[in-house]
């Protein structure tokens, strides 16, 4: 039996739905990359930024009507992090100069491994192009990085996010052109 996938817009009444994905990606993927202090600071640094849903630059994918996954672009200067997290910087890049953002892409862990990111990271591509960017770049979790390398980004630099109890989580800032 196959499965139908489907890409739309997220909209406000998505936001319940995408924080209880985000966190059940947060929990039952990066446990095997970080360690549990990691993992539990992992929430400081991450989560839903509503500012991409109000752009219309976020995206829900759902598989057979549940929430698979999500994920988005933005024409802002922050890279990552959601409505809670510090150092957010809402000004508009130049598509002339500056990389569009992907932001905030998360798979439920029941649906790895069966397209969800390589269609978030499509549609986001193709949206950025059409808007005159002609780079991408992310901050990637160490989860993230092997299906964002496989889809054409190359590593710019390792970095760490510090949360307010002083833990450290690990980032990767990755990059392509589009």
């Amino acid at each position: 039996m196959s499965s139908t996938l489907v890409t739309r817009l997220a909209v406000p009444g998505d936001i319940p739905a995408l924080k209880r994905l985000m966190a059940r990606s947060i929990d039952g993927l990066l446990p095997d990359f970080l360690e549990p202090a990691q993992v539990i600071a992992s929430r400081e640094v991450m989560g839903l930024d509503t500012q991409l849903i109000e752009d219309a630059t976020y995206y829900m994918v759902e598989i057979d009507g549940a929430p698979a996954g999500c994920g988005g672009w933005s024409r802002r200067a922050t890279l990552f992090g959601g409505d809670h997290s510090a150092g957010r910087d809402a000004a508009l890049l130049d598509p002339a100069s500056d990389p569009a953002r992907v932001r905030a892409m998360y798979t439920d862990p029941d649906f790895v491994r069966r397209g969800v990111g390589r269609a978030i990271l499509d549609i986001c591509e193709a949206a950025a192009a059409a808007e005159g960017f002609s780079r991408c770049e992310m901050a990637a979790t160490l989860a993230g990085e092997p299906l964002y390398a496989a889809c054409g980004y190359h590593r710019i630099e390792p970095f760490e996010a510090e949360t307010s109890t002083g833990v450290r989580v690990p980032l990767v800032r990755m990059g392509k052109a589009i």
